[in-house]
C-alpha cells in the first residue's frame, strides 16, 4: 500500500508543480491541444465519410436485398468507428510525447533544475531525441497491443472476463502508461527501453499508484490534454525515485555569523 500511495504522490506532486509555474503549463498544453484537434478532425471525418469508406470496401454486398445491406454495413461502420476511437485513445499519449518532445522535455528539466540545480541531459541531438521517441513509443504500443489481444480474447470467458479482465487491463494500460511518460527524464539519462521496463517492474506498486488513476482519467482525452503536463512533472519524480535520486532540493548552507570585533 505504501508503494501505491507514494506513486499517487508523485502524480499529485507533478499538478501541484504546474499549478505553481503557470507560464511553463501554458506552454507545454500546446501539444495535447494539437494532438486533440488531429484526433477531432479524423473522428470527425470518419463520422461523415466512414460509410462511404466501408461501402467502398465491401462490394460483395451490392446486390443485397433490404434491409440486410444496410444493416450489415451500418454494423460495420459502428464498429469501424469504435476500433478508431479506441486506437485515439490508446495512442494519444504516445503521440502527445512525440509531437511535444521538446515543451516536455523542457518542463521536465526544469523539474530536475529545481532539485539538484542542473538538469540531466542526454547529449543527444533533438533529431536523435526525437527518433528514439518515435521508436521506443512504437516498440511500448506494439507490447500494449498484444496484452490488449490476449485481454480482449479473454473477455470471452464467463465471469472472468466481465470481472477480472476489466481490472487487469486498468493495470496494464496503467504500467504502459507511466513507462511513457517516466521514458521523458530516464531518455535524458541515456536509460534505454529494456533497463526502464526492468526498472519499472522492479516496483510494479509504484507505477501502478502513478499510471493507473492517471489511466482512468486519460480515457476522456480532453482530461488528458490538461493532465500531461502535471503527469510528466509527476514522473520525472517517479524517475528520480526509481533511479534512487534525490527528490527534494538540498537546504542550503547558511554562512556562519561573523562576531563584530
Amino acid at each position: 500500500m505504501r508503494e501505491l500511495a507514494l506513486g499517487f504522490r508523485y502524480l499529485l506532486e507533478g499538478q501541484r508543480w504546474v499549478g505553481r509555474h503557470g507560464k511553463r503549463y501554458g506552454v507545454a498544453l500546446l501539444p495535447g491541444l494539437i494532438t486533440l484537434v488531429l484526433y477531432a478532425a479524423v473522428l470527425v471525418a470518419l463520422a461523415l465519410w466512414g460509410g462511404d469508406l466501408v461501402a467502398w470496401a465491401t462490394p460483395f454486398a451490392d446486390d443485397w436485398e433490404s434491409p440486410w445491406q444496410g444493416l450489415f454495413r451500418g454494423a460495420l461502420t459502428v464498429v469501424l468507428f469504435a476500433l478508431v476511437l479506441l486506437g485515439c485513445v490508446l495512442s494519444f499519449t504516445a503521440v502527445t510525447l512525440v509531437v511535444g518532445q521538446p515543451f516536455y522535455d523542457a518542463l521536465s528539466e526544469e523539474v530536475d533544475r529545481e532539485i539538484d540545480g542542473f538538469p540531466t541531459e542526454s547529449g543527444l541531438s533533438l533529431g536523435r531525441e526525437i527518433w528514439i521517441s518515435v521508436r521506443d513509443g512504437v516498440r511500448v504500443l506494439v507490447r500494449a497491443a498484444i496484452w490488449g489481444v490476449c485481454l480482449f480474447a479473454a473477455g470471452f470467458l464467463p465471469f472472468v472476463g466481465q470481472t477480472v479482465v476489466p481490472v487487469i487491463g486498468f493495470f496494464v494500460t496503467g504500467f504502459f502508461l507511466a513507462e511513457e511518460l517516466a521514458s521523458i527524464a530516464l531518455a535524458r539519462r541515456r536509460v534505454d527501453l529494456r533497463e526502464r521496463l526492468a526498472l519499472l517492474r522492479g516496483r510494479k506498486r509504484l507505477t501502478w499508484g502513478f499510471g493507473v488513476p492517471l489511466g482512468l482519467a486519460f480515457l476522456v482525452p480532453v482530461v488528458a490534454v490538461f493532465l500531461m503536463p502535471g503527469a510528466v512533472a509527476g514522473a520525472t519524480l517517479l524517475a528520480r525515485d526509481l533511479r534512487g535520486e534525490p527528490l527534494e532540493a538540498a537546504p542550503r548552507e547558511e554562512s556562519p555569523a561573523v562576531e563584530p570585533y
